[in-house]
């Protein structure tokens, strides 16, 4: 394994997510959802089937045993998606990464509820820290609100619809997890979420979709090619470093956020934000840590024949 390569590669990979969010929320407020999702999603394909013609998997992606599997991540994904692309155009750039943040603690809560995965006390105390460091990064975007009825425009509905995101992307990783147990190709779960979400969006043509402007439209296919190129360095970063050494540089896209949404939109995140993103992204390393302390002291249990449950 080449450690620094797969960390470059991952760090690479946030700059190509980033590049993706900021084509979405410069065209996101012109053209209806469904119709920005759609470009988002198939032109993901792009990149990915030349990635997957080249490694010669572009047979094999299309075959899976687990069908039912892949239509309950593509559902979960897709939702995701579409709340964290109405989040995305009605917040900072910074705020909007830096909210997405609660899905890896989200998937933590998840494993324990849903896959019955042990999580002990430690990790459950770094979830309620990143928790409460969302309350603080919401509620700048809250403050304003009196009543439900404005809950529904503006900032507020940004920061619920991004929570909203990530939420549907934590459910979306516990299904990744199930289907990579069932030894499914990364390939085949991109390919297969790429085409359903696709499709889901192209069925809100009926809508009324808008003939977009040739840099509009050149955005909305560089949103897709981006996000495509993103997840094709993130799978590859896998292949050179441990999970548990790459995934505390997800938090990297929030330099690269506030770079961008400085120069590109004069963003200045209030200091809440910043405040609760250095809780969150506390939380989070410490669970990635923790898990990883865990996962080293199984494999010594069982090479030494001592297994127990932990």
């Amino acid at each position: 394994m080449k450690p620094l390569l797969g960390i470059a590669l991952k760090i690479v990979s946030t700059l190509a997510f980033v590049a993706m969010s900021t084509q979405i929320k410069l065209v996101g407020d012109g053209y209806p959802l469904g119709q920005v999702v759609f470009f988002r999603a198939f032109f993901a394909l792009v990149p990915l089937l030349v990635w997957l013609s080249w490694q010669g998997e572009l047979v094999e992606v299309v075959r899976t045993s687990k069908p039912s599997r892949h239509i309950r991540r593509c559902v979960a994904g897709t939702f995701g998606m579409f709340a964290g692309f109405a989040g995305l155009t009605r917040l900072p750039l910074p705020d909007a990464t830096a909210i997405g943040y609660a899905a890896p603690l989200i998937t933590t809560a998840l494993a324990a509820l849903v896959l019955k995965e042990r999580v002990r006390g430690y990790r459950w105390a770094a979830v309620g820290v990143g928790f409460a460091g969302m309350i603080i990064m919401l509620s700048p975007h809250l403050s304003g609100v009196d009543d439900f009825a404005d809950l529904g425009s503006g900032p507020a509905l940004g920061a619920l619809a991004c929570l909203t995101g990530a939420f549907f992307a934590g459910v979306a990783s516990i299904e990744v997890r199930k289907l990579a147990k069932m030894r499914e190709r990364t390939g085949a779960i991109v390919f297969y979420f790429s085409i359903v979400t696709s499709f889901a969006a192209f069925l809100t043509v009926f809508l009324g979709w808008k003939m977009p402007t040739t840099p509009d439209l050149l955005m909305m296919v560089g949103s897709g090619i981006m996000g495509g190129v993103g997840q094709i360095l993130l799978t590859a970063s896998f292949k050179h470093a441990d999970a548990s050494v790459i995934a505390p540089f997800d938090y990297t896209s929030l330099l690269w956020a506030l770079a961008v949404g400085f120069l590109l939109f004069g963003d200045v995140p209030a200091p809440q934000v910043f405040i609760g993103a250095g809780l969150v992204i506390a939380a989070g390393i410490f669970v990635i840590w923790r898990e990883r302390r865990l996962g080293i002291k199984l494999r010594q249990e069982r090479e030494s024949g001592h297994h127990r449950p932990l």
